[in-house]
């Protein structure tokens, strides 16, 4: 297992992402816009039990959005930090303040052994939005609730995925449905199988669970190489560095796990 994990403080918080302190929403937002700083709904968050333990705000290419774009801020509770599991229940929070992204609250799982957090798919926690009208404390303190409720069902559903064994025909069914959260049609890999090897010695076995990680990593993090289909220029792949495209392929990859697990088990996805 790696490492303890440790909370975030503020002064770390503003040296990784300055954005959770803008003070005032970007200057094109409606006066009709109630702007929430990100940094208020952080501290409300903390009066829940739940500590920020890692931060990212999006690169910009237009120098006027710089501090105004979208981030993320994860979360975990106070036992977990206290006690960590291999696998750990988050809760995470996107914001803009130039309303490219709404003020969410989403269900997200960390997994220790390779230091990587899992979005989960809107099937098992539907994605909490904060008002930017209206009592944003209750709207905090409902959104923590329903996470600290779905907690077990979550970690459930985690051990199921870890006791369905998949063989290599399923693994490579798996890749194929999950390439084109990744990849264009137009695009083409040298060998699609490399997405499932894993990083890790850890990680060598055959179980949906650990298949959805050594995937997730890879299409996230790995450098895959393949050819444009219609020029037949050559191509590798970068880190995915967009918050929106982390989380898209996060969730794409546990709706396709959660499809391979109703056909393999229907009776244990479905209790």
């Amino acid at each position: 297992m790696s490492q303890n994990i440790k909370p975030l403080n503020n002064k770390e918080l503003q040296e990784q992402a300055p954005t959770l302190f803008t003070e005032q929403p970007h200057h094109e937002v409606s006066d009709k816009y109630h702007f929430i700083p990100t940094i208020e709904v952080i501290e409300q968050i903390k009066t829940h039990g739940f500590y920020p333990v890692s931060v990212s705000q999006a690169n910009v290419r237009d120098e006027d959005k710089q501090g105004y774009q979208q981030h993320c801020v994860r979360f975990q509770h106070f036992e977990d930090l206290l006690t960590p599991d291999g696998n750990v229940v988050e809760l995470l929070l996107f914001n803009s303040h130039d309303r490219t992204k709404a003020f969410t609250i989403s269900a997200g799982i960390y997994r220790y052994v390779c230091s990587n957090g899992l979005v989960i798919a809107d099937s098992v926690f539907e994605s909490y939005k904060i008002k930017h009208l209206g009592d944003r404390d209750n709207d905090v303190e409902n959104a923590v609730a329903r996470i600290v409720a779905i907690k077990p069902k979550l970690l459930k559903k985690v051990n199921v995925f870890e006791n369905i064994i998949l063989n290599q025909s399923e693994k490579e069914a798996f890749v194929k449905n999950a390439l084109p959260l990744r990849f264009d049609n137009y695009l083409e890999l040298n060998d699609a199988n490399d997405l499932l090897i894993p990083l890790r010695d850890e990680d060598r076995k055959d179980d949906l669970y650990t298949t959805l990680n050594v995937l997730q990593e890879n299409l996230l993090f790995s450098n895959i190489k393949g050819y444009n289909k219609d020029t037949g220029r050559k191509f590798t792949s970068k880190k995915i560095t967009s918050i929106s495209k982390d989380t898209e392929i996060n969730k794409g990859l546990w709706s396709i796990a959660e499809k391979i697990a109703f056909i393999k088990e229907p009776d244990l996805i479905a209790a």
